[in-house]
């Protein structure tokens, strides 16, 4: 290899290395996967939740969305007719099997502004600038290394881009995740926090990228 492509070669990994800097792991309770679902359907429509959400983040026709753990696709088939066929919706989820129960889902719907992506659970990959708003919905608190994922989620979003999480404001290890340490933890790699709304199904967390913080300077929230 020539000094040359030598250089080319470290220049093309440097933002790799930067993205994969030395980010801490959660001081507080994963909680376990215990289902591809967050409760029933017809309870969560009952109470408003999606129509909620889809109003506080100001969900419009031809929007990019990604739904991040879409478990059973809950909101990919309410958010799907919202962005219509000029906007986009990204099914992302750990599990191939999950994902394909989604794509059958949005096949009988006829859904055609639906693209499955299957991530890790420290990055999201999602592509680069694609994503208006990325949403974690009843999800955040399974995340194992939610500082890496968000701190590599923000070359996701194009400009103007939010993310927003929707919990339940109990203990990690209890399905939920507090409001004041969601908010540290996501502020911790950069985001400013554009507004938090209770529901009836929790809260919704919003966020906006700021300045990306040093990864050594990133210290863990107490949970």
């Amino acid at each position: 290899m020539s000094p040359v492509t030598r250089i080319c070669a470290l220049i093309a990994v440097l933002p790799l290395l930067s993205a994969a800097g030395p980010l801490p792991r959660p001081q507080r309770p994963v909680a376990k996967v215990v289902s591809s679902a967050w409760g029933e359907e017809a309870a969560r429509d009952k109470a408003g939740e999606a129509g909620d959400v889809i109003r506080i983040a100001s969900i419009r026709p031809g929007m990019a969305v990604a739904d991040i753990g879409t478990g059973g696709g809950y909101y990919v088939m309410r958010v799907a007719p919202v962005v219509g066929p000029q906007g986009r919706i990204f099914a992302q989820d750990l599990s191939p099997g999950v994902l394909e129960r989604v794509r059958q889902r949005t096949r009988a719907a006829n859904f055609t502004n639906v693209r499955f992506v299957q991530g890790s659970q420290a990055n999201a990959r999602l592509p680069a600038a694609s994503v208006d708003v990325a949403l974690m919905i009843h999800m955040y608190h399974e995340i194992e290394q939610p500082y890496l994922l968000l701190d590599r989620l923000r070359r996701s979003l194009k400009p103007g881009g939010r993310i927003v999480v929707v919990d339940l404001d109990r203990p990690s290890e209890e399905h939920g995740m507090p409001k004041a340490l969601l908010a540290c933890e996501v502020k911790a790699v950069g985001y400013e926090l554009i507004s938090m709304t209770d529901i009836k199904q929790g809260y919704v967390a919003m966020f906006r990228p700021g300045v990306r913080p040093r990864p050594e300077t990133v210290k863990a929230c107490r949970g």
